[in-house]
């Protein structure tokens, strides 16, 4: 006698339970385990290796790291000013510090035992307070500056080696200079101004003027080859001084103080224009700043100077996170981390990954081994589909339905490069994890909003804590 649908159905419901516990019985070793790989593999390390181990069948990708090459190397670089320097760095060998070797030998320690790497295509910042060594540091990279003792190797070059010529050859081709004060030639025009390097290094007339129209298109000063310097505003002069120092096409580009002289609207824009150009461009530029809002905003890292040496280096991000001493700690005062930090320093592992291939019924007994009640879901490319909520498994359980039919699929997600800023607006609009998807939107982590405010507002979350102990 042929069965009926509804007797059917029953049958088939029994021998899935069925076959279901004995999966569990078999596989419950192997799920723990992976439960207590998850847990003790993130538990709150969002810079920790975020792959599973091959074989669960969860495994979340992780950013692929870039190979990075350093174009600058310093070494042990230490400057003196002042007649006595021999002595001055005998005492600092000695374990003086700089108040004692000006208050013995009347020199001043400008640099002492500097070791830095600036990797090439990098905005590498170096800030401070006036009298920390930033643009002593800086002038020293072309030699404006004779270093006292130490190692500066530029592509390969250690320039403290060059004699006067190919000192000069080094400067007119590897290196471009962009000053505060703009430094244009008042008698020339704007196209001759950004030409100039090109002249001295005895290119043609009509080539030069073709790269200087090039370089002023790029800096958004087409129109104004003809004018004098005097005809223009304090950000159209330092546009002209970067298009000169582009001119030449040096592999580096040194700024020192570049924006400083302008209004805070101009600054902001200048700021923009030059990400913009590196963006395109890709130079090596070594930026000295003594506003940390700009560094900040500018820099892929960060080199924070104090009375010659420096203290602590690092990407905005890590300098935010891990201030190494008070005193880098005392310049963050009053910053906004919202604008500086990323959902890559807050996203953790999600603590339930589900295969969209998986049965509802399946789904249902991961999350409640993983004590959850909400998974996410990926496909057979690790791709983020969507989230999914046991009360909705439930409910495509009851209609015979598979997975995907739980899934929520309209989920907003971030990148590892959203500005945390942005993340506070979304987490605002949303009740649930956000997922943190690469380029090919594959799942590489996850945010739990409780976790947002204690990242970007550290202090005023100890000083709650302490108060409420109190």
């Amino acid at each position: 006698m042929p069965l009926n649908t509804s007797a059917a159905k029953d049958m088939l419901a029994r021998l899935e339970t069925s076959l279901s516990r004995q999966l569990d019985h078999l596989f419950m070793p192997v799920r723990r385990w992976v439960r207590e790989f998850q847990v003790s593999a993130y538990a709150g390390q969002p810079d920790e290796d975020p792959s599973y181990p091959a074989g669960t069948g969860y495994e979340i990708a992780s950013p692929e790291g870039e190979e990075v090459e350093d174009i600058i190397s310093i070494r042990g670089l230490t400057k003196v000013f002042g007649s006595r320097p021999q002595a001055a760095m005998r005492m600092l060998e000695e374990g003086a510090d700089k108040q004692e070797v000006l208050e013995r030998t009347g020199s001043v320690v400008g640099l002492k035992d500097i070791d830095l790497d600036i990797r090439k295509g990098e905005i590498f910042v170096v800030m401070g307070l006036s009298g920390s060594g930033k643009s002593t540091l800086l002038r020293c990279l072309n030699r404006l500056i004779e270093a006292t003792e130490g190692s500066i190797i530029v592509n390969g070059i250690d320039i403290r080696k060059l004699d006067d010529k190919d000192l000069l050859n080094f400067r007119r081709t590897q290196i471009g200079m962009v000053f505060q004060n703009f430094g244009l030639l008042p008698h020339r025009s704007v196209i001759d101004n950004v030409a100039y390097g090109l002249e001295v290094r005895g290119m043609p007339l009509e080539e030069r003027r073709a790269k200087a129209q090039e370089m002023l298109e790029l800096v958004g000063l087409k129109g104004y080859e003809s004018a004098l310097p005097s005809a223009l505003s304090g950000g159209m002069k330092q546009r002209v001084g970067l298009a000169r120092a582009l001119a030449t096409d040096p592999a580096i580009l040194l700024m020192d103080e570049a924006f400083s002289a302008l209004d805070p609207i101009i600054r902001r824009s200048m700021q923009d224009e030059l990400i913009e150009l590196h963006d395109k461009l890709r130079k090596t530029v070594v930026f000295v700043s003594h506003d940390l809002d700009e560094a900040l905003r500018l820099g892929d890292r960060i080199a924070i100077m104090r009375d010659g040496q420096v203290v602590q280096v690092g990407t905005p991000e890590e300098i935010l996170s891990n201030p190494a001493d008070e005193y880098v700690a005392s310049f963050l005062n009053g910053i906004d981390r919202s604008k500086v930090l990323t959902c890559e320093s807050l996203m953790k592992r999600p603590e339930l990954v589900i295969p969209l291939k998986m049965g509802p019924r399946t789904a249902l007994k991961m999350l409640d081994d993983s004590d959850q009640v909400i998974g996410m879901v990926v496909d057979k490319d690790r791709r983020f589909v969507g989230l999914v909520k046991a009360e909705d498994i439930l409910r495509a359980l009851e209609r015979s339905a598979p997975l995907s039919e739980a899934v929520n699929d309209s989920i907003r997600t971030v990148t590892p490069d959203t500005k945390v800023e942005d993340l506070i607006a979304i987490l605002v609009e949303t009740d649930y994890p956000i997922p943190v998807l690469n380029d090919a939107g594959v799942l590489i982590g996850v945010i739990y909003p409780g976790s947002v405010m204690d990242k970007i507002r550290p202090d005023e979350f100890v000083a709650d804590k302490e108060e409420v102990m109190a």
